[in-house]
């Protein structure tokens, strides 16, 4: 008799439950004090169901990464499309801080956190960490240089260090509201915001470097 044929849909929803099964564990437990076998457990599949889909933890670890990144990867595409610069740091405040509301999201930045520290010893993770923050820099890069052509950003700012000040600002809060759970992100968004209001608001900031001669005496 044939065996009936596992279609990709399938394979696709049992990778999903085997990821958030791991995702469960490593937030709870950490990447080194979670066994395979604790894995198992949560997903309540065979080993062998996990086997198929994933030789280590380390897979899994990496899968866990280059899912979180591609989505990111998305939300930021859709938000540069447009040409409103405000609009689009507005989907991404609400899309990336905002949602650090849920015990959800807070779980998935946790597990950020420690692939963050595993990647300091692993050449792969370090790799995948490395383009999940160069991907969405080039693409904020892009927003800020078309929005200062447009002159509606100053335009003696460099885009590349902006975009990794926003990359930054995003991961500093997920460090901080991991140390504490009590964090109020709404404060935050609303800083942030106004940040990137004052800067929409003036076509050309003052430079550091000519803030010491503004307040020199004149000559006599």
């Amino acid at each position: 008799m044939d065996m009936p044929k596992v279609t990709q849909s399938h394979r696709d929803a049992r990778r999903t439950q085997i990821l958030n099964a791991a995702m469960i564990c490593f937030a709870r437990a950490g990447f080194h004090r979670t066994t395979m076998q604790e894995i198992v457990q949560q997903a309540q599949l065979s080993p062998g169901a996990i086997y198929l889909h994933f030789s280590s933890k380390e897979e899994i670890i990496a899968a866990l990464a280059d899912e979180r990144h591609h989505n990111e990867q998305v939300v930021i595409e859709e938000a540069c499309e447009g040409d409103e610069i405000q609009a689009a740091l507005k989907i991404l405040a609400q899309e990336f801080l905002g949602k650090l509301q849920t015990p959800e999201e807070r779980m998935r930045r946790r597990l950020g956190i420690q692939i963050w520290a595993e990647a300091l010893s692993n050449d792969r993770l370090l790799a995948l960490m490395r383009r999940g923050v160069d991907e969405p820099r080039k693409l904020l890069a892009a927003m800020i240089r078309s929005a200062q052509r447009r002159e509606d950003f100053p335009a003696n700012l460099d885009p590349d260090a902006l975009a990794r000040v926003m990359i930054a600002l995003f991961h500093g809060f997920v460090l901080q509201q991991a140390w504490d759970e009590q964090l109020s992100v709404e404060p935050y968004v609303a800083t942030i915001q106004a940040v990137f209001q004052a800067l929409l608001h003036q076509s050309s900031p003052i430079d550091p470097q000519d803030q010491g001669s503004r307040h020199e005496p004149a000559n006599e």
